[in-house]
């Protein structure tokens, strides 16, 4: 665990812009199950697999979740003049998982491109973090992300208590340079507005976990 953890942090020239850039064409040559906002489930395309398992982004997670920080999820996020999108402010609450359980704090159930997904408790929650590589520049001008610092530590909020934290809440603006990483608890409230210019915002969403085994037969699914 870091020290003042506020649920997000920003660290620059985590990978290089050229590798970036190699990233971004590998990435247009694979083939992704594409939706308007990117593509889900991507560990198992090699530059993915590659950045993820990447000692620098190992390190990083490490200091969230601990030494045995493993990916489990990977998500590409693709903004661009023709994929102009917003996200309300929101958690990210959803886990994927190996089979259904009959813990009633888990749920409901639902499954996305085959892989069985659960609304989790805020004790697995807590053992997530999410590092978000930013393949282009993310600027205040091209819809970043925006976070509600220290709102992790509140547990699995409802749609009202979100509403009314974010009307009362002081938002930061998360940019980083193409190459940069925004660390993210996936209880901080957090949202993303659209571009206002044409410049694309592509973004690695990685997710890892303290161990793959929750325990008590709770197992997250790899995708």
């Amino acid at each position: 665990m870091i020290p003042a953890d506020d649920g997000y942090r920003v660290v620059d020239g985590i990978f290089t812009a050229a590798e970036m850039c190699d990233a971004i064409e590998q990435l247009s040559r694979a083939s992704l199950d594409r939706t308007r906002a990117g593509a889900r489930h991507l560990l198992g395309v090699p530059v993915v697999n590659i950045l993820a398992n990447d000692s620098r982004m190992l390190s990083l997670a490490r200091q969230f979740v601990g030494r045995g920080a493993t990916p489990f999820r990977a998500t590409l996020f693709d903004k661009s003049p023709a994929t102009n999108w917003l996200v309300a402010w929101h958690q990210d609450t959803a886990l994927p998982l190996r089979r259904q359980l009959p813990a009633k704090e888990w749920g409901p159930w639902s499954t996305k491109a085959g892989v069985l997904y659960a609304r989790a408790p805020a004790w697995a929650l807590q053992q997530v973090v999410a590092l978000r590589v930013s393949l282009d520049d993310s600027t205040s001008r091209n819809g970043p992300l925006r976070v509600l610092p220290g709102t992790h530590r509140l547990g699995v909020l409802t749609d009202a208590q979100i509403k009314h934290l974010a009307a009362e809440g002081q938002p930061v603006e998360c940019l980083a340079p193409a190459g940069g990483v925004v660390a993210m608890r996936p209880l901080t409230v957090h949202a993303s507005s659209k571009a206002t210019v044409r410049q694309p915002r592509r973004v690695l969403h990685i997710e890892y976990v303290a161990a793959i085994d929750l325990g008590a037969a709770i197992e997250l699914a790899v995708a």
